[in-house]
């Protein structure tokens, strides 16, 4: 299409930005709404019934999806200027930077880079699946770095292009219409022509990052060759790299899907490496750690007064209740400062304070609801803590924020054990009433005093 084209009376159509098999996409100018967008215009062949199913797919797929970490779908339509050549297209966010493929031509990046990537991937992969979607071609090419061209270094990524993305709500679906995605980048399941669910994406996002951390395509060559090497072999991890990313990656890319983590343990267990990498690079500006208001938590911790503050019979003993109600040996109030979790009370242990990389407290203040780690020895999110592979044999964690009423978290009301066990509903609602306990307990210290300042 030549540029300066007006799709629809709307769209002025100006560079191309990529092609594809079975559709173009451009660079564009919404007339109406006065922006920049991406227009993706589909081969338009009125006799290819799986063509049109898979646009409409597609485009209902898109339509419904509302997500930071995917590119967002503004408008569909079709161009009817040309009674014979109908032209049927989309339009997105135009994302500005260069997609993964592009960037990994470059060198491997940094394990930081790949974890704030990852995590933005894990988070956009885990909110499709639970609308009941799976991508099918998740690769670098399908992965737009974002440029905000501003003072903004972390790394943010977009997942793109659901052109063979499928709904899965009744199960896995085989794919009638031969192997989808593409050959480098497949699970086995989509190798061997098997049906595919959730998981077969986390396969390929463990391909991507082990790509971006090694900058070498796991399994290269010709497509046949390619995709038959993953049935025989599996990807070599380097052990060179931290334990955690060995940990993680050889979870994702196990050749059975049942023993690979949902996309949501990924998202966690990356967000954790994200946080343990600002603790361990505090002084240097970025990346900054994926937190939504540090600064306006850490007034909150400062307004409560509690921070260093003696022991309290009150918190001890509430500690005590939740170890035996429980049956576990440690229970813990913690406050997470800047680079120490502090507890206030602590039943079953003699240690007053921790550093808060390793604490797993820094990771349940970032939760909106209960934190549970069932199983830390298997769980990705939790292997290769110090807590958990150290002398302190940590197996099981579940930490309750002790939120405040206008939405910051001090710290957490939680439970440790060394042994792994389950851990109900019905525990977690009795867990929350714990920390609700002792977060009203706060509160109206925290008025009282401010009463009396008043008074005074």
């Amino acid at each position: 299409m030549e540029s300066g084209y007006l799709l629809s009376g709307r769209y002025r159509i100006e560079d191309l930005i990529g092609r594809g098999s079975q559709s173009t996409v451009y660079r564009a100018y919404d007339e109406l709404l006065q922006r920049e967008v991406a227009v993706k215009l589909f081969r338009n062949d009125a006799d290819d019934l799986e063509q049109t199913r898979r646009q409409g797919e597609e485009i209902r797929i898109l339509a419904g999806m509302s997500h930071h970490s995917l590119v967002t779908l503004f408008d569909a339509g079709a161009d009817l200027s040309d009674p014979s050549d109908r032209l049927t297209y989309l339009v997105m966010e135009l994302v500005r930077g260069q997609d993964l493929r592009h960037r990994g031509a470059q060198g491997a990046l940094s394990a930081v880079h790949m974890a704030h990537i990852g995590y933005d991937l894990a988070d956009g992969l885990s909110y499709i699946h639970h609308h009941g979607i799976v991508h099918r071609d998740v690769k670098p090419a399908n992965i737009l770095l974002v440029d905000y061209s501003n003072k903004d270094r972390r790394p943010r990524a977009k997942l793109t292009d659901f052109g063979v993305a499928v709904f899965t709500r009744s199960g896995p679906v085989s794919d009638e219409g031969g192997t989808s995605g593409t050959p480098a980048y497949l699970s086995p399941e989509q190798a061997a022509g098997e049906p595919v669910g959730p998981l077969s994406d986390v396969y390929s996002l463990g391909l991507v990052l082990l790509e971006g951390l090694t900058g070498k395509m796991a399994y290269p060559g010709a497509p046949i060759q390619s995709a038959v090497a993953r049935l025989l072999n599996d990807p070599q991890i380097p052990e060179e790299l931290a334990p955690m990313w060995v940990a993680l990656l050889s979870s994702m890319l196990a050749r059975d899907p049942e023993q690979r983590p949902p996309a949501r343990e990924v998202s966690l267990a990356l967000r954790q490496e994200v946080i343990n990498s600002a603790a361990r690079h505090r002084m240097d500006p970025a990346p900054a750690p994926v937190t939504s208001d540090e600064e306006g938590r850490m007034r909150a911790v400062e307004r409560y007064r509690i921070l260093d503050t003696p022991a309290d019979g009150a918190f001890d003993r509430i500690a005590g209740l939740a170890a035996r109600m429980f049956s576990v040996p440690v229970a813990i109030v913690s406050v997470v400062d800047h680079d120490r979790i502090w507890f206030k009370a602590h039943h079953g242990t003699d240690v007053t304070q921790i550093g808060r990389d390793p604490g797993l407290c820094a990771s349940a203040i970032l939760q909106d609801e209960a934190w549970i780690i069932r199983d830390a020895a298997r769980d990705p999110r939790t292997l290769a803590n110090p807590l958990v592979a150290g002398e302190f044999g940590l197996q099981f964690y579940a930490g309750v924020p002790l939120r405040t009423p206008d939405g910051h978290n001090l710290g957490t009301f939680c439970i440790l054990d060394r042994e792994p066990r389950e851990f109900s509903a019905e525990d977690t609602r009795a867990l929350q009433d714990l920390a609700a306990i002792v977060m009203n307990d706060l509160e109206l210290r925290l008025q009282s005093r401010e009463a009396l300042t008043g008074q005074a």
